[in-house]
């Protein structure tokens, strides 16, 4: 059975940087797509973040610059590297498996905030 569990969500002040984890149980053949997706209070969820395998990372232009998207495949585990946090970064932080199934995980709460 795979599952996903993000974790590293918290409370920052703006400027500052947190780095979210995805670890990865159980074994997925053919991935086509991974990504962090983020959803606000009142907001549909958006994409972040993405890797392709094969065709390279993508990002939002909202954070562009600011948010890294990376694997270690070793560890099973896919990270969202975010600098420069701002106010309007803050939103449940979602990371999806794109297979011949749809994985998500439960999500973690990121707050920027002073």
């Amino acid at each position: 059975q795979v599952r996903l569990v993000e974790s590293g969500g918290g409370l920052v002040q703006p400027g500052g940087s947190l780095r979210l984890s995805c670890a990865v149980s159980g074994i997925i053949l053919s991935i086509n797509h991974m990504g962090w997706y983020r959803q606000a209070p009142g907001k549909e969820r958006e994409m972040v973040a993405s890797i392709t395998p094969g065709r390279g990372t993508g990002y939002v232009d909202s954070v562009k610059g600011r948010f890294t998207i990376s694997r270690d495949n070793a560890k099973k585990t896919v990270y969202l590297q975010m600098d420069s946090l701002k106010p309007e970064d803050t939103a449940v932080y979602y990371c999806n498996i794109l297979s011949h199934t749809d994985y998500w995980g439960q999500g973690t709460q990121v707050t920027v905030s002073s």
